[in-house]
């Protein structure tokens, strides 16, 4: 695809999965919208705060003045109390005025992404908390992509509601967790060198992938087949998604190899914030 088609791709999975969430919690009891859901800390009703605090914040809006409470546990870093602030502020919305902010921040969020004049390449703000950085247009839409469709499918577990595991975003999806899994395995898991990982996926996105570490300790991943990896998972499109999102428990892994290098990887291949 030509830069300017990736971008209409990103634009259009993004599209896809935001209205989703709209259309998923518009008629939920106000009693659903206090449902925990996987994501550490969050209900239904937070997870829907964060997808509208950070559209509006890339609409320009201002940051709300409010102030947190110190003793919420799953706000460990100062990014975390960044992300949690607009959050918390939401926490007293009834679930219409949710909606109503959702479906009105996707009506201009969608019209701004029409009229954007940045080129794919360009520089843009990412709004990050204290790591606030710029960014390449085309791979901020690729963020927005991947993070509202991850949301949307903590959505629809709380909800017990699935689907669009195979939607446009999933497969961004796909290649933002494959993209980050090297530096996983590699770096956090301590894979030595010369380590070959075969992650056989099935369900409604299939892919064979295997992870290589270099002399240097470097980690790559490649569609190429490794005939006798070190190690090999065996498991779920959702079930790899969770593991690399860090969302709770989830479902078997068939472990191949060696198990306690196996251990370690699983350990740490959660690839998110």
């Amino acid at each position: 695809m030509t830069d300017n088609q990736t971008v209409q791709a990103y634009t259009e999975a993004w599209t896809q999965s935001i209205e989703s969430i709209s259309e998923l919690v518009a008629p939920l009891p106000e009693d659903s919208w206090n449902r925990a859901t996987e994501c550490p800390g969050w209900s239904v009703r937070d997870v829907v705060s964060h997808v509208i605090a950070i559209e509006s914040e890339l609409l320009g809006d201002p940051r709300p003045i409010h102030s947190l409470p110190r003793d919420l546990r799953h706000v460990t870093t100062e990014f975390a109390r960044y992300i949690e602030l607009p959050v918390d502020k939401r926490r007293c919305h009834t679930s219409v005025e949710l909606v109503g902010e959702l479906e009105y921040t996707v009506i201009r969020r969608s019209r701004a992404l029409r009229n954007a004049k940045h080129t794919p390449t360009e520089q843009v703000r990412w709004p990050a908390g204290p790591h606030s950085r710029e960014l390449p247009y085309h791979e901020l839409l690729r963020r927005r992509a991947f993070d509202v469709w991850v949301h949307e499918q903590d959505l629809r577990r709380a909800l017990d509601a699935p689907g669009n595991l195979d939607s446009p975003a999933a497969l961004v999806s796909r290649d933002v967790l494959l993209e980050l899994l090297p530096r996983a395995v590699a770096h956090r898991a301590g894979a030595p060198a010369g380590t070959a990982l075969v992650v056989d996926v099935t369900g409604p996105v299939e892919f064979l992938r295997t992870v290589r570490v270099d002399a240097g300790g470097l980690g790559t991943v490649d569609e190429s087949i490794s005939l006798a990896p070190d190690v090999q998972l065996t498991l779920d499109w959702e079930t790899y998604v969770r593991l690399a999102c860090g969302r709770g428990r989830p479902g078997p892994v068939t472990v191949e190899g060696d198990q306690e290098l196996a251990s370690r990887i699983l350990a740490n291949f959660s690839v998110t914030l």
